[in-house]
């Protein structure tokens, strides 16, 4: 399997764990397990369409997968706290969150420097 295909599964799983967090944060009141399930879903788009897309691309792949790291320790964290009643690890949301938004400027960034195919 590819980078690019690995990646475009990644947005698959994290759109269906999304719906997944959000049918039981709504029999549970919302809360935390809401926010990981917005996070999921907000960023499963674009693990797909870099995935589908930016095959060959390594720094772009690079900053989805940096990316998706973020999500999967964000959310991580936001699930483990609703559902386990403790963390993942210390500082476990912050740090996904930092490496989520250092994944979005990465994103940013390799696309501004994207060569056209022509």
């Amino acid at each position: 399997m590819t980078a690019g295909r690995a990646l475009a599964a990644a947005g698959g799983l994290s759109g269906a764990a999304g719906v997944a967090l959000a049918a039981a944060a709504a029999h549970q009141g919302g809360g935390e397990a809401a926010i990981a399930s917005n996070f999921l879903l907000f960023h499963a788009p674009a693990f797909l369409a870099v995935g589908l897309a930016g095959r060959g691309q390594r720094p772009l792949l690079a900053a989805a997968w940096l990316l998706l790291a973020g999500v999967l320790v964000f959310s991580a964290d936001l699930a483990c706290r609703s559902y386990l009643g403790h963390r993942l690890f210390p500082f476990a949301a912050p740090t996904g969150g930092t490496l989520a938004i250092a994944g979005w400027l990465a994103l940013a960034i390799a696309l501004s420097f994207l060569r056209e195919k022509g």
